[in-house]
């Protein structure tokens, strides 16, 4: 097969970190290649030095046999490269139809075909899986719906090559079949696809090759086929990896309690619906859904950022008609949010003061007021050694940490106050191996201490892990709770989609009560 893609001992610096080493590999037409690595191995770097967001210091690009120049996003557009980011590069002002079109149609054309545009639009949405309303403001979307609207963006191009970064990370089970099957038919017809996922089953099951890079060089390359994601997680990590599994537990008393809340959306979106809950210590209780279908109200009603409309919010038996973040992470809630750059730190504030941040005015951090900062440090510094944050020191920014570091930052912050309730809201997502495996392993160090968990996550593989008990969120519905160790992942998938595997579809109004 041709190459139509060529990267050529790419080396990218950022001061003393070496990003990208004199990295080279190929692109075959009609291939899917993997690319492998943990948090902050270089593969993000790599795949913005051929979008042409990043310059390198040294090394080319070539697409079909042609010169790329560097630093021009459109020149990699024009040469048919299409881009699926795994942080979103889109105008949160504008609707879901204005991001996708933007760019292309000509400044200087009097009208735009909108008409057009949107039947298009609305094929593709439709043919794969990817539901949106194309009037929506982007900036009142959840983060699963951004997702789908990176991937219709870069569909939309007609792309040649496709750069797909975690692109199925908001999509069940049955939606990433159906992504597969679509993607497989376009290498048919010869599209090429570099595939960057953390999720190795999706690897083996449509990538052809696997590269792997660790602290910015290629260390492995092997055809997925006779490889299996054993082998994969060590090649990436340099050790063999074993995820964490939930060891059964007696459950304690209830540290959460929801009953009968409904909860209208800010945006005039998906709410929640007379939603009945119980969390009780020692257990995990696992919500999964399609992004989009009320978990973020689910998250900020526990978080203390929104009240009830109707019914109650009970907390380690102290019921809240007022509930604010202050009033829950006193009483004892740990909050890791959905969006660590967004709502889990402040990227430009260095490390310690995000450690800090929910103690401010805790001792021995606040004296009379004021911060101390040599408490403040020693604190952080002895959390960054107990939680394995690598990092340049705690006065460091927090915006230049991997996201499986910023992770960990997070971590460190919400368990090291040993809170009875954990709301842990997508923990592992975008997360390599082994930093999922560290995650995970903190969750369940917490149930066994004596939390509860409230784990709101869309990676079933995931859920069934972790949980005791299972529940699916559908149309700001929550469904009955069902048991980890018995319920399937098909099962969960056809109620993530809407489908009750014994009565068929069900809608808004019939998905179902919580036990």
């Amino acid at each position: 097969m041709s190459a139509v893609l060529r990267l050529e001992n790419i080396t990218k610096r950022f001061g003393s970190l070496v990003a990208n080493d004199s990295v080279s590999l190929s692109l075959a037409r009609g291939e899917v290649l993997a690319l492998l690595g943990e948090n902050g191995a270089g593969k993000t770097t790599l795949m913005n030095i051929l979008f042409g967001h990043y310059v390198a210091d040294e090394g080319h690009v070539e697409v079909e046999g042609e010169a790329l120049p560097p630093g021009a996003p459109h020149a990699a557009i024009a040469a048919g490269i299409g881009m699926v980011h795994q942080h979103f590069t889109l105008a949160d002002n504008l609707t879901v139809l204005d991001n996708v079109v933007l760019g292309t149609e000509s400044l200087w054309r009097p009208w735009q075909s909108r008409a057009a545009a949107r039947s298009r639009l609305d094929a593709m949405s439709s043919e794969y899986g990817l539901t949106v309303d194309p009037d929506a403001r982007v900036g009142d979307l959840s983060v699963g719906e951004r997702q789908r609207v990176e991937i219709l963006k870069a569909l939309y191009r007609d792309a040649r090559i496709l750069i797909m970064d975690e692109p199925t990370a908001v999509l069940t089970p049955q939606e990433t079949e159906g992504l597969f099957d679509t993607l497989r038919r376009l290498v048919e017809r010869g599209l090429s696809i570099i595939f960057i996922s953390h999720k190795l089953n999706e690897i083996l099951a449509i990538c052809d090759r696997v590269m792997v890079l660790r602290r910015g060089k290629i260390v492995h390359e092997m055809p997925t086929e006779g490889a299996d994601r054993h082998i994969l997680a060590e090649a990436m990590v340099g050790h063999a990896v074993t995820r964490p599994k939930a060891d059964p537990m007696a459950p304690g008393d209830a540290v959460l309690s929801i009953r009968d809340v409904s909860l209208r959306s800010a945006t005039g979106g998906v709410g929640l619906n007379a939603v009945n809950l119980q969390v009780r210590a020692h257990e995990v209780l696992g919500i999964a859904g399609v992004s989009g279908n009320g978990q973020v109200q689910l998250a900020e009603l526990i978080s203390g950022l929104s009240r009830p409309d109707e019914g109650s919010l009970t907390l380690f038996g102290e019921t809240l008609t007022h509930p604010t973040p202050a009033k829950v992470v006193k009483l004892g809630v740990g909050r890791i949010p959905e969006d660590r750059h967004a709502e889990g730190v402040i990227g430009e504030m260095s490390i310690w003061e995000n450690m800090i941040s929910e103690d401010l005015r805790a001792s021995p951090i606040s004296r009379h007021g004021l911060i101390d900062h040599s408490a403040a440090k020693a604190r952080t510094e002895a959390q960054i050694e107990r939680f394995d944050v690598r990092c340049p020191g705690p006065d460091a920014e927090t915006r230049l940490l991997s996201g499986g570091n910023m992770q960990k930052l997070i971590l460190a912050r919400a368990l090291s106050r040993e809170p009875g309730l954990v709301l842990a809201n997508q923990p592992a997502r975008g997360l390599d191996e082994g930093a999922i495996a560290y995650v995970h392993g903190q969750l369940l160090a917490a149930r066994e201490r004596g939390a509860g968990v409230l784990l709101i996550t869309e990676d079933l593989e995931e859920l069934l892990a972790l949980s005791d008990r299972v529940a699916v969120i559908y149309h700001g519905r929550v469904s009955a709770t069902m048991d980890a160790k018995t319920v399937s992942p098909r099962e969960l998938g056809l109620m993530m989609a809407g489908h009750n595997p014994q009565t068929g579809p069900q809608g808004p109004d019939n998905a179902g009560a919580a036990a």
